[in-house]
């Protein structure tokens, strides 16, 4: 969800007023993916790397994700979606880990739309981790080094419970993943827009669905394996 500080710059306007304005693309978009029987939408809100940040964008960040989840939570029980977190949770902010937990629980039964966001994360970090955990497993005696699997790598990241991504879409023009699910992407259709973030409509986000709905995805095979 890239280009919201880029919008408020545009309109002068302070950083934070366009984190605030992506707040309502969020909800446009989450409503539109579950009208479509998306199963499955990830939102990069917050990566290890805006914690090097100013301070008062990064406190005034933490504070809208707290209030924005409070205020959402009836709107997404009501749409039927349930919300989980990835990323480095307990480096987040008490009051916004609160506001999150509690939403968490509250949407916990529903059984649409799973909405995840990708909080105080980074791919790096997330395989860092899994890699911790692995080589914990073998010196414990519990997993055979030479027996790791790829399966057993994604069964140990954040997203173990969630299919990898068909479409990866980025706002803003910016032509690069930033350190985002770099695993699970390896063979997801990417889609970049030049629109920044709080400009991003509901059409524009239909034309990146058609788009992927046209692409022949191989998986390293050819065309005619496919047909």
């Amino acid at each position: 969800m890239d280009g919201n500080g880029r919008w408020a710059r545009v309109r002068n306007l302070d950083r934070s007023e366009g984190h605030v304005e992506g707040v309502g693309t969020v909800r446009r978009i989450t409503t539109a993916a579950s009208e479509l029987g998306v199963k499955y939408l990830t939102l990069y809100t917050f990566s290890t790397e805006n914690w090097n940040r100013p301070q008062a964008e990064v406190d005034a960040l933490m504070h809208l994700i707290g209030v924005a989840i409070e205020k959402e939570t009836p709107d997404l029980i009501k749409n039927n979606v349930k919300l989980a977190v990835i990323g480095d949770f307990d480096r987040m902010p008490e009051q916004a880990r609160a506001c999150l937990n509690r939403c968490i629980d509250a949407t916990s039964h529903c059984t649409g739309l799973t909405l995840i966001l990708a909080l105080s994360y980074s791919a790096r970090w997330e395989i860092v981790e899994a890699v911790r955990h692995l080589a914990k497993e073998a010196a414990e005696g519990k997993i055979n080094p030479e027996a790791i699997t790829e399966a057993d790598v994604a069964a140990a990241l954040n997203t173990a419970a969630y299919p990898d991504p068909d479409l990866l879409i980025r706002t803003g023009g910016e032509m690069r993943v930033s350190n985002f699910l770099l695993w699970q992407i390896a063979y997801s259709e990417l889609y970049v827009v030049d629109t920044f973030w709080p400009d991003f409509t509901n059409e524009e986000f239909y034309k990146a669905i058609l788009s992927y709905q046209k692409r022949e995805r191989r998986y390293g095979l050819t065309s005619d394996q496919i047909k």
